[in-house]
């Protein structure tokens, strides 16, 4: 039995899909501007260090 039977066409998003997609694309922009301005290691860093962050509960910006 075959159960690749080739390319299935793409199901739409629902509107958190959409919204994580969305995200997703914010981060990647986001993290090109860092390689470029201040090369991959820099970017690397930032993402790891707020993602251990968020594990930890602490707050990602600084009170105003």
């Amino acid at each position: 039995m075959n159960l690749n039977s080739g390319p299935t066409a793409p199901q739409a998003m629902n509107g958190e899909e959409q919204s994580k997609d969305e995200f997703f694309a914010e981060v990647g922009d986001i993290a090109q501007r860092m390689i470029e301005k201040h090369g991959k290691d820099f970017a690397i860093g930032v993402l790891i260090i707020g993602a251990r962050f968020i594990a930890e509960g602490k707050p990602l910006t600084r009170a105003k």
